[in-house]
């Protein structure tokens, strides 16, 4: 039996942490690719899944990392279009941290000739989930006005871009930190409030007007509720990618939500079936492929560790110190 490098969860202690094993290597089937990983990225997920707070889809390998790049070393009887030794990138239900994966041909993507496989592992999860929020849900249009929450932040940082480059939309973003909203203004945000400071409702009315806003894409939930339902314009669309902040709301009104027309929506992406995220992968494809080829579109790499290291890599991300994607390598 084949085996191959992986990190796993050690929770013999009490508390959970990263540890080099061994695992059986994946075979790829009919409709797979098996890949050599050259580098993955780190996902709050992760520290989820670690935590034991969000447990893999069934059937899916319990080894944590949910994209990578890498090099195609084998695939099934039923791929078309890859070739041994292709440079890919790619979403993954579950299985980055680890030495080799097996990914599905149709979430499979090749890389541009020069970019690098951090940068290539830096893409997939935070891009394809900001398409999903601000293309496919949110049905940002042209010129439009956007807010996005934790902009920052590794999808955050992908969401700018994409409205900035698909839509030319008026960015606003929110940080923490003027470090962070420096980042946000360089990718393209023509506007971004720390939260820390001001509250974001009352600076936009100030500034743009009331519902002054027509997309807002939120990983906050609950604490941004009413600010959230009070500058969207009519016809509005709020898209909530996680409740980091909350999930409860104790007192809220619908008379809003009716009067100014609003759509309210949630997603995640890792329990999607294979059809829906072949179709989001081909979408996403064609239509950013060429921006990051000419350097339009770019991953916002915050630091790389090798994958010895997962540990000081965990603990940047839950203290909440990265601006853009982390990213583990060597295995």
């Amino acid at each position: 039996m084949d085996t191959m490098k992986v990190l796993t969860i050690d929770d013999s202690s009490g508390i959970p942490a990263m540890k080099a094993g061994e695992f059986q290597k994946p075979v790829p089937a009919d409709h797979e690719l098996l890949v050599k990983i050259e580098a993955t990225a780190l996902n709050r997920a992760d520290l989820m899944q670690k935590a034991g707070k969000y447990p893999p889809p069934e059937g899916v390998t319990p080894i944590l990392g949910l994209e990578m790049s890498g090099v195609v070393e084998g695939f099934g009887s039923k791929v078309q279009g890859f070739e041994i030794g292709d440079h890919l990138f790619g979403l993954l239900p579950g299985g980055g941290y680890a030495e080799y994966c097996v990914i599905h041909a149709g979430h499979a993507m090749k890389m541009p000739g020069d970019m690098s496989f951090e940068e290539a592992a830096a893409i997939s999860e935070v891009f394809l989930t900001a398409f999903q929020a601000v293309i496919w849900l949110g049905e940002l249009q042209e010129k439009e006005t956007i807010l996005i929450h934790a902009g920052a932040s590794g999808v955050g940082t992908a969401a700018i871009q994409l409205a900035k480059e698909l839509r030319n939309a008026r960015i606003i973003t929110t940080a923490g930190s003027e470090e962070k909203c420096a980042i946000t203004a360089g990718l393209g945000a023509d506007l971004c409030m720390n939260y820390r400071e001001e509250n974001f409702a009352d600076s936009l009315e100030e500034t743009f007007g009331k519902n002054c806003v027509d997309v807002i894409i939120d990983f906050v939930g609950s604490p941004y509720w009413d600010k959230n339902i009070r500058i969207l314009a009519m016809d509005g669309r709020v898209v909530y990618l996680a409740m980091m902040g909350g999930a409860t709301i104790e007192k809220m009104s619908l008379v809003p939500v009716l009067r100014k027309r609003l759509t309210v929506r949630g997603s995640t992406l890792r329990n999607r079936s294979d059809e829906y995220k072949t179709k989001l992968t081909a979408d996403f494809h064609k239509q950013t492929m060429h921006l990051f080829a000419t350097g339009r579109l770019k991953p916002v790499i915050d630091s790389v560790f090798e994958w010895e290291d997962v540990e000081e890599a965990h603990e940047r991300m839950e203290n909440n110190l990265n601006a853009g994607k982390i990213i583990l390598t060597g295995m």
